[in-house]
């Protein structure tokens, strides 16, 4: 099912006049590969395969060398992100209260791995390694809200809360 649905939007057709245009801006500028990432990502939400060719050509870098960089860089998505993203929090303080089982508890309730995002593009399910409010341990954002003290039995009421889990973009 979700197959079929990545086909499908890989059939669609990408306008590249704003990637176009921010590699006119950098035409002839050394080093100038992550700029010009960040910029096309701003612009179109990740880094779709139709763009990554396009700075492959005009940049005269192999498509694999820019995976390649982009999958080193944490910053930068080959896939589109959701609507609402929800980062759990896995620094010690939260692994040791059960940021395990949040994190177990979100993926069953939105039916999505870690790292990836609902089949109607609402929701994005991340792990990171500290969010920096240890006292409030385990903790999870939602759309950079913070929720601390959690607990599994509470992941539901926080999907609910956003009101859009289900609903058309």
């Amino acid at each position: 099912m979700g197959k079929r649905k990545k086909q499908a939007a890989k059939e669609e057709v990408i306008d590249l006049s704003k990637a176009e245009e921010i590699l006119d801006n950098y035409e002839g500028v050394q080093g100038a590969l992550i700029p010009v990432l960040q910029k096309i990502q701003y612009e179109y939400g990740y880094l779709q395969e139709e763009t990554i060719n396009l700075v492959a050509e005009r940049m005269n870098i192999s498509a694999s060398e820019i995976i390649g960089v982009a999958t080193f860089y944490s910053q930068f998505r080959l896939e589109p992100r959701g609507v609402h993203i929800v980062k759990v929090c896995c620094g010690t303080a939260c692994h040791v209260k059960g940021a395990t089982k949040i994190t177990k508890e979100f993926a069953n309730k939105l039916n999505v791995a870690v790292g990836s995002t609902t089949e109607d593009n609402m929701f994005t399910l991340e792990e990171v390694a500290c969010l920096g409010a240890c006292s409030l341990a385990p903790i999870i954002t939602l759309d950079g809200n913070v929720h601390g003290n959690m607990a599994p039995d509470g992941v539901g009421n926080i999907i609910q809360e956003t009101g859009k889990h289900g609903s058309s973009k």
